[in-house]
């Protein structure tokens, strides 16, 4: 016979057979014939209702928020403001204020705003810091939208020349690449 560490034997090796551990929570088939029928229909219906085709709900997206008083910005806070067109209902839209370098690539964010398209026309509030704009040759405004987690469209880059508070007007994210 062969010695092995607590757990290691070799159940079908050398004739040894290790006990069957049975769990108290489920009953054995070997049980009493008054509880196969029981068990046997418990079983039937856990799987009835996992296979059990349900339809999705729709997706609904609650109305935009009703339009309360901005918040006040702060001494060094600037803010940038306007309108998004075409915005598909339950999309994801994110707008960036980037720094970018002389290659014409994004090295810093200045400030991000997240909103959720409700299928009109949606009002956006970009808040920045106004010192960043002494630290960067060259800032833009970039955005996209997202639905189901894929890029449906982009906002070309818009130059931001000054660091005041402007009103950048409507505008229009086009179809992604």
């Amino acid at each position: 016979m062969v010695a092995h560490p607590a757990g290691k034997t070799s159940q079908g090796l050398c004739g040894i057979q290790a006990p069957i551990q049975r769990s108290p929570v489920i009953a054995p088939m070997n049980a009493p014939t008054p509880f196969r029928p029981l068990i046997l229909l418990s079983l039937l219906a856990v799987l009835s209702a996992c296979t059990r085709d349900t339809p999705e709900p729709p997706v609904t997206v609650a109305a935009p928020p009703a339009q309360t008083a901005p918040a006040p910005l702060l001494a060094h806070q600037r803010e940038l403001t306007g309108s998004l067109m075409n915005i598909p209902l339950a999309a994801d839209v994110e707008l960036a204020l980037l720094a970018i370098d002389s290659r014409g690539k994004p090295y810093a964010t200045l400030g991000t705003t997240q909103l959720r398209g409700h299928g009109e026309l949606m009002d956006y509030r970009l808040i920045f810091a106004s010192q960043a704009f002494t630290q960067h040759p060259r800032i833009e405004l970039h955005g996209r939208a997202l639905q189901a987690g894929k890029l449906i469209l982009r906002l070309p880059p818009q130059t931001i020349a000054h660091a005041d508070n402007q009103a950048l007007g409507a505008l229009h994210l086009v179809p992604a690449p």
